[in-house]
């Protein structure tokens, strides 16, 4: 190797492989990660319900995603809330010490826990709003459907006859009408 080799850039630049977004599997591992941390982390019944509700919301949501027509943006929404923003905002809170963190004001006379219901009611709504856009796609779907079969069996349509049922051929009719057989 020549003193030349060495400035040479005969190499190409690596680019940083990026990482696959999580698996179904992955994103119900982490909720339920969540769920198991706030439980042991014995946070108020306030903070508990809150992310009860968000996890409990992301479970319903996360299945119907693929198929529900959202944006790029709003599925990332929904993975990073379940693996990154609600872990975080959590996490955060329950390092700190319960009474210093119920207690004490850190943000505009407000204690930590203060601070985090109201982060954790940001991210509530978040979820909320993207699950009704993914139910709202279903209902469209269904109105639409419902437009379609009013069209398409709406009275006068179709020119269906009533037929008459078949007459039994003479000597097989029963002797009585009660005379099953």
């Amino acid at each position: 190797m020549g003193l030349l080799d060495w400035f040479k850039d005969d190499q190409e630049p690596q680019v940083p492989e990026t990482p696959a977004p999580p698996t179904p599997q992955e994103i119900a591992s982490a909720l339920d990660i969540m769920d198991a941390r706030v439980v042991s982390a014995a946070v108020s019944t306030a903070v508990l319900a809150r992310v009860e509700r968000i996890t409990s919301r992301l479970r319903e949501t996360l299945p119907r995603m693929s198929n529900a027509g959202l944006t790029s943006a709003d599925q990332y929404s929904l993975i990073a809330t379940a693996t990154s923003y609600l872990p975080q905002t959590v996490g955060s809170y329950v390092r700190l010490p319960r009474d210093w963190a119920d207690t004490r004001p850190v943000d505009a006379g407000r204690s930590s826990l203060l601070v985090l219901i109201d982060q954790l009611d940001l991210l509530a709504e978040t979820v909320d709003k993207i699950y009704d856009a993914v139910l709202a796609k279903d209902a469209e779907a269904l109105v639409v459907h419902g437009r379609f079969l009013a069209e398409k069996f709406a009275p006068g349509r179709m020119n269906l006859k009533p037929v008459a049922a078949p007459k039994p051929a003479p000597g097989t009719e029963p002797a009585s009408p009660l005379d099953l057989g």
